[in-house]
């Protein structure tokens, strides 16, 4: 259960369980709307269906290629929708003093599953360096923000970067792992 391939298993889990305490148990659009832009109108039972699928989808891709390229577009979906949203969740349920709905599965399966699956990488060779990692963050950390900002539109657009970025990298380093 050390590999990469088998941890990556628990990220559509852990986000179902994460999408669960926000909008089943708590509320979290309603705790967004008292600090945030209004900017993503799109249901939040259709946020979980689209993120869900793509990430099922990152994980089909990577089992199938075991190659560094899904590979880091899976970790970057990661960076974004869960490291990310791990560390909004604490840092503004402390900003706020306000307990921000999905702060508890950040804590309990976001932090601990997503380090399991970037030691995994490290461990396994799809991450060459801390820079890739760092790099991988930056730009989930990027892709979040500009959500934050402008909406569901951002999603679009790093789509189609991520297909650059394979078809890129499978030709720069086209072995498999």
């Amino acid at each position: 259960m050390k590999k990469f391939n088998n941890l990556i298993i628990l990220a559509p889990l852990a986000y179902a369980i994460h999408h669960y305490e926000e909008h089943i148990i708590f509320n979290f659009r309603e705790w967004r709307l008292r600090y945030f832009l209004d900017n993503n109108n799109i249901p939040t039972e259709a946020v979980l269906c689209i993120l869900i699928s793509v990430l099922l989808l990152a994980v089909f891709f990577q089992l199938i290629s075991k190659s560094r390229a899904t590979s880091h577009i899976l970790l970057f979906f990661l960076m974004a929708t869960q490291v990310v949203n791990a560390a909004f969740h604490i840092f503004f349920s402390l900003y706020y003093s306000d307990f921000s709905p999905g702060t508890i599965t950040a804590i309990f399966l976001y932090l601990p599953i997503n380090f399991l699956i970037i030691q995994s990488a490290f461990r396994e060779g799809l991450l060459k360096n801390s820079t890739e990692l760092i790099i991988i963050f930056i730009l989930g950390v990027s892709t979040f923000a500009l959500f934050e900002l402008v909406g569901p539109k951002v999603w679009l657009v790093s789509f189609f970067i991520c297909f650059i970025y394979y078809f890129w990298m499978r030709k720069i380093s086209p072995s498999k792992i």
